[in-house]
């Protein structure tokens, strides 16, 4: 007998977490907090221990954790909604990052990035 299926049981995703190797706190905070324009927020004391450190935009989070084998994220990634595309794509431009825009699908604009690790990340605009 299958199970009884939820309606709805997720409201929202709370976080997005990415790896990062050892000791690259410094450039995360350039390129999620100066060029993405996120907002440091405090680890749980606890987990600070273990490095890596957490960014909020609005209601989007990222969190970035040491990996000690780490890979970058090639394929999987977070897709994160942007309110102005064409003002983040151009911050992106003008901050040297390579944007490669996505026309395969009709009617959304997107586009994707990769952070100084290598992860994947997706921007769609509202």
């Amino acid at each position: 007998m299958p199970p009884t299926p939820f309606t709805s049981p997720f409201t929202a995703i709370d976080h997005v977490q990415l790896a990062m190797p050892s000791g690259g706190e410094v450039v995360a905070r350039e390129f999620y907090g100066h060029i993405l324009g996120m907002v440091e927020i405090p680890k749980p004391p606890e987990l600070a221990k273990r490095g890596g450190c957490w960014f909020k935009s609005g209601e989007v989070e990222v969190h970035l954790g040491v990996e000690n084998d780490f890979r970058p994220a090639k394929k999987a990634h977070p897709a994160l909604r942007c309110s102005d595309y064409a003002a983040c794509v151009s911050r992106l431009l003008h901050a040297g990052i390579e944007v490669i825009e996505a026309n395969d699908i009709p009617d959304v604009r997107r586009a994707h990035i990769h952070d100084p690790f290598g992860n994947r990340i997706e921007l769609v605009g509202a």
